[in-house]
């Protein structure tokens, strides 16, 4: 039997985003050659890298600030930087909010205990596997799970944020629809301020995010790559996969006369 398809938060806020971006990027092997590293992905990978080994009981290597600025420079990624001074900059901007973070962390009163960190975890809805890798799982009390989601560049956090999240809604209903007899949470740390929020989609909730996935996926388990006809969006500013549109008339036809750099789309070759 073919392996199932799979389908995770990423994979679906992209198609939301772009069709074309989730055929390059995902179907079509020509993407892989345009691809480019990001600064900002290094970056919140470095800090993931840290805050997993902090947050993890079995792993007592980083417990202090020194040991996970150590660490930071251990698992430091360059990738994607312009310049060894921008990326200097942004490892300053990183210890910084580790020495943060891990104040904030020792200062709060203890509340439950971690589960689990950096776990993926998958649920069948039929046509195709939903997959979601979650940063945190803390057991508040028996019976209480709440997801703790780490993101590097914001600042502030507010719970409708949250509850419009895609992803955080998806892990709620993996977790939900695996565990029935938890109540799950999901929560958003600002890593740049420690700001954060927490909310609990009810069954309803649940019940409407899991049907929307199944008729997203369904579109994007149906779709026919070769007809995707991409259209200029705000979002074409500064893509990897630009040049591959701007081979498409439809695409150059459908560019602002105000967009910025339209004369500029490279070849592709």
């Amino acid at each position: 039997m073919p392996r199932k398809k799979s389908l995770s938060p990423t994979k679906i806020t992209t198609y939301l985003a772009c069709p074309v971006k989730y055929r390059y990027t995902y179907v079509d092997p020509r993407g892989k050659l345009y691809l480019r590293a990001k600064s900002y992905f290094s970056f919140g990978t470095s800090l993931h890298r840290v805050l997993e080994r902090f947050h993890d009981s079995a792993d007592t290597g980083v417990a202090t600030t020194e040991e996970a600025v150590a660490a930071l420079e251990e698992s430091w990624i360059d990738a994607g930087y312009e310049s060894a001074e921008d990326m200097m900059d942004a490892f300053g901007e990183g210890k910084e909010i580790l020495v943060r973070h891990i104040a904030a962390e020792q200062a709060r009163p203890k509340e439950g205990k971690t589960l689990f960190v950096e776990k993926t975890y998958q649920f069948d809805l039929g046509p195709f596997v939903l997959l979601g890798r979650i940063d945190r799982i803390d057991e508040i009390e028996p019976g209480k799970w709440r997801i703790v989601d780490y993101k590097s560049g914001r600042e502030t956090v507010t719970e409708e944020e949250i509850r419009n999240d895609p992803a955080m809604g998806i892990y709620q209903l993996i977790l939900k629809r695996k565990f029935p007899e938890n109540q799950i949470s999901a929560q958003i740390v600002a890593l740049k301020s420690n700001d954060r929020a927490e909310v609990s989609l009810s069954d309803e909730e649940l019940a409407q995010l899991e049907s929307d996935i199944l008729s997203i996926g369904g579109q994007i388990l149906a779709s026919d790559w070769d007809d995707v006809i991409p259209k200029w969006k705000p979002l074409c500013e500064g893509c990897d996969f630009r040049p591959l549109c701007s081979h498409n008339p439809d695409y150059l036809g459908s560019i602002p006369a105000s967009a910025s750099d339209s004369n500029n789309l490279g070849t592709g070759d």
